[in-house]
């Protein structure tokens, strides 16, 4: 119930019932600064900022004689608090952070070397889950003092990669890329190297008291700090005991398979098993068999003779996978194959593998990225790893059955080697595991599940081209249409290192599924249409699933699909189909009568050309009519051609006899015939009907012209010759021609034109 502090050149005051009052004024704390005043017991633990701890104890200050005094005497500490557990904390000024236990010993000195910002610290606080937070000259870091995980750096690269680790004699023995290292296992000193062991080393095994070492140059005896390597054998993955013969031992090498036997209190190379040379990197033996898994060339089922000298048989299980960093181990007495399709157990009477439903609850639901398992007899559990955590199968308490457990430390976390995970029992729940760089202690009483909460810290909006606006969480808001960018930051509350929070969302109203886990704490959406929304988002801190946090909201719809825009739209709408309406009545009604005037063209084209096709078929009458009439003409021209030139020539013959009265009287009856006018008649109208109106269109042009010459001139237009034309005329063709003579110079033709021609012409 007391406050102390202390005064510079006074010393050391207490407050109670608000009055202060000297407690001390030995010199000590009158010319040093004092840090930290903590109660131990009824005495007082006062510590100083260059000399360390005294104690105040009966009006008297001595010197804490603490076994870390001389550390502290040596650093210049800023400031110090004392923890819920007893323990100290100091924070130096250019020496990190160091923590005492309640005796005074260091439990841990933290610098910049191995993790923190920098080597001043300026401010400690512990919260509610113990947890330390350091206020550094370089930003805020915090160290999880009551983590179930412990690290192992190895900063500088000495030890390299864990591929395997024995505690034998009190020491710890770890078997890296780079050799073999040990230190005492209650030892804060740093790993020794063994020599002799340069190079590979991939397991650590103790047989009676004997610790046996696999490498890439063979088999090793470890003896403390010294290596004996085994002659005969090459390279060497694994050792094995052999049931009921234990002076003998099965290795798995390069070269396939061979037999150490302890003779005279010491391990020598007795055989290789002959007849089976492919590298046997896992392998276990039943009976009078070894099975062998080779991640490249499939499951191997070997028959030896009872005295492992050779294989009688060899045989594949096909229907297992050929998978790399597949695995086969003994676990309680089952032979155990592990590949992406799940864990499969060995049935001897059968010689086959059935896949195993509870073997395989290793790897459910969880993104597989190993097959390696682990068994460790001192724990009877059986380990697996995954890409989200590390799984492990044991008995439960009440009953033999298995039961699954997962301790969610992420691969990317655990930094080891894929197919090379390994795992060291070393005291009750404490479980060492190989890294990439040292090590990782796991105490699995330390991991306890708590309830997270997960919040919604920022909701942001923005339009395009415009910066973001903060949105009140808790109030749920309408967005205008153009904010429709919505963005949302989220988290939980978790500090340690080795646990990582992971999300989902989804936003009901446009993304109705839960999005896929990830550990990024900030969900956004762009272009986001017009409607109600409904943000969730959960969390998963290792195995556990978070509550779930939400946000309603809404973005309203643009303008141009408002209520009053909606009924203006629907207004124009009808508007439009009415005039549509209106034109398309008055379009179909002028297309109908364009229809109709169109048909009823039609049918006066149709009409038209019917009375055509009469007016052809009256052509083509006409025209036949007229062709008869031309041979009608022809013929009766002919025939008045032939009848005349009878008569002329019956005539010269009577003239030819001595005429006498009676002669003079047939003469005179041919002559008749011959200038018959009916014949001109007759032949006149059958021309007129041939070629009609030529007559009077010739009478018209040249009225001049005399019945005698319009006869020549029709007997022309016939294309009737002088000779022929003679007897028509009744006259000789001489007359003929002196006729023509005379038409020409009546009609005024040239005498270059051609009669015949301009009268055919016109």
């Amino acid at each position: 119930g007391t406050i102390y502090f202390q005064k510079i050149n006074n010393g050391i005051y207490g407050i109670k019932n608000g009055e202060a009052y000297l407690v001390t004024s030995d010199i000590t704390f009158k010319e040093n600064e004092v840090v930290g005043i903590f109660g131990q017991q009824d005495n007082l633990l006062i510590q100083t900022r260059e000399l360390g701890f005294f104690k105040y104890e009966n009006s008297n200050v001595s010197k804490w004689q603490a076994v870390s005094s001389k550390l502290l005497d040596e650093i210049s500490v800023y400031n110090s608090i004392k923890l819920r557990n007893g323990n100290f904390v100091l924070g130096t000024i250019s020496n990190g952070m160091i923590i005492l236990n309640k005796k005074g010993e260091v439990e841990y000195q933290i610098d910049n070397a191995n993790g923190l910002s920098n080597n001043t610290v300026l401010s400690l606080f512990e919260d509610l889950d113990q947890n330390i937070w350091l206020g550094l000259d370089k930003g805020i870091n915090c160290i999880n003092a009551m983590s179930a995980f412990s690290n192992y750096n190895d900063e500088n690269g000495t030890i390299g990669r864990v591929y395997t680790s024995a505690i034998h004699n009190g020491n710890l023995y770890l078997g890296t890329n780079q050799g073999l290292f040990y230190k005492g296992i209650n030892d804060n000193a740093k790993f020794q190297f063994i020599e002799g062991t340069q190079g590979q080393v991939w397991q650590l095994v103790k047989f009676d008291g004997t610790l046996f070492c696999g490498h890439n140059e063979g088999a090793f005896i470890i003896s403390d700090t010294k290596a004996s390597k085994i002659n005969g054998i090459p390279g060497t993955w694994d050792i094995q005991e052999i049931e009921e013969q234990e002076n003998l031992l099965l290795l798995g090498s390069y070269n396939g398979l061979n037999i150490l036997e302890k003779d005279s209190g010491a391990w020598r190379f007795r055989n290789k098993i002959e007849g089976f040379n492919n590298s046997s990197k896992y392998f276990s033996k039943i009976k009078d068999r070894i099975l062998v898994s080779h991640e490249y060339k499939g499951m191997f089922n070997l028959k030896v003779d009872s005295n492992l000298l050779s294989v009688k048989e060899i045989s594949n299980h096909q229907s297992l996978t050929k998978e790399l960093h597949s695995s086969l181990i003994e676990y309680n007495n089952d032979v155990l194959y592990t590949s992406q399709e799940g864990v499969y157990k060995y049935h001897y009477n059968t010689d086959s593998f059935k896949k195993d439903s509870i073997y395989s609850k290793l790897f459910e639901n969880q993104n597989y990225t190993s097959g390696k398992l682990i068994s460790i007899k001192s724990s009877n559990k059986l380990w697996a790893f995954t890409k989200e955590g590390i799984n492990y199968l044991e008995p439960s308490g009440l009953s033999t059955a298995l039961e699954l457990h997962r301790i969610a430390i992420p691969n990317v976390l655990r930094d080891n080697m894929i197919g090379y995970e390994n795992l060291l029992h070393l005291e009750d729940q404490k479980y060492l595991f190989g890294t990439s760089s040292g090590f990782l202690i796991i105490d699995i009483d330390k991991i306890k599940e708590k309830d997270y909460t997960i919040e919604i810290n920022v909701i942001a909006k923005k339009s395009l081209n415009e910066p973001s606006q903060l949105i009140d969480k808790t109030i749920n808001d309408n967005f205008k249409n153009k904010e429709n960018n919505i963005s949302f930051n989220y988290n939980v509350t978790e500090y340690d290192k080795y646990f990582i929070a992971e999300y989902q969302y989804k936003l009901d109203g446009i993304y109705e599924q839960w999005s896929s886990w990830d550990q990024s704490s900030m969900a956004s959406f762009r272009n986001l249409p017009s409607g109600d929304y409904t943000f969730n988002v959960r969390a998963r801190v290792g195995n556990v699933i978070t509550n779930e946090a939400s946000y309603s909201f809404v973005i309203e719809k643009p303008w141009y699909l408002s209520n009053l825009m909606i009924l203006i739209y629907g207004i124009s709408v009808i508007i439009i189909l009415f005039l549509t309406h209106t034109f398309y009545k008055s379009y179909y009604k002028k297309q109908r009568e364009r229809l109709m005037m169109q048909s009823q063209q039609e049918l006066e084209l149709e009409k038209l050309e019917n009375e055509q096709q009469r007016m052809t078929f009256r052509n083509e009458q006409l025209k036949q009519d007229i062709e008869n009439k031309n041979r009608e003409l022809a013929i009766s021209t002919m025939s008045l051609i032939k009848k005349n030139e009878f008569l002329n020539k019956i005539k010269e013959e009577l003239k030819s006899v001595d005429q006498e009265d009676n002669l003079k009287h047939v003469v005179k009856i041919i002559d008749k015939n011959l200038n018959n006018t009916d014949d001109w008649k007759f032949f006149q109208e059958a021309f007129n009907n041939a070629d009609k109106g030529f007559l009077n269109k010739v009478k018209e042009k040249h009225p001049a012209l005399t019945p005698n010459d319009l006869k020549l001139c029709a007997y022309l237009r016939l294309n009737l010759s002088s000779k022929e034309i003679a007897p028509l005329l009744n006259i000789s063709s001489r007359s003929v021609e002196v006729k023509r003579y005379r038409l020409r110079k009546k009609m005024n033709l040239p005498h270059e034109s051609s009669l015949t021609n301009y009268i055919l012409e016109l």
